[in-house]
């Protein structure tokens, strides 16, 4: 496992890592994703205390991932039930 010393600079801090090589593209995605939502609150709010602009970030995120987990549930029972009803129509069928 092969691992490389990246910086990603969040907001006007660069941030020392040691990352998987594979997964490399998807922090600095995600540093990406950051800063463009630090800039978007930026101009919205007229902020530009930094601890604000993180936190709401930081309560954006979690937002969007309990509704990504929600979705996921919903989806998985759905699957479920799918699944259920294919091996009770394949059991009847033999």
């Amino acid at each position: 496992m092969e691992t490389l010393a990246i910086r990603i600079k969040i907001g006007d801090r660069e941030y020392p890592m040691r990352v998987k090589a594979e997964d490399e593209a998807k922090i600095r995605h995600a540093g990406k994703l950051i800063n463009e939502k630090l800039r978007k609150y930026k101009s919205e709010f007229g902020l530009d205390d930094n601890q604000d602009l993180l936190a709401m970030v930081a309560f954006d995120c979690m937002v969007e991932s309990l509704e990504t987990n929600e979705v996921n549930t919903e989806d998985s029972e759905h699957i479920r039930a799918s699944l259920a009803q294919i091996n009770s129509l394949l059991s009847n069928a033999l």
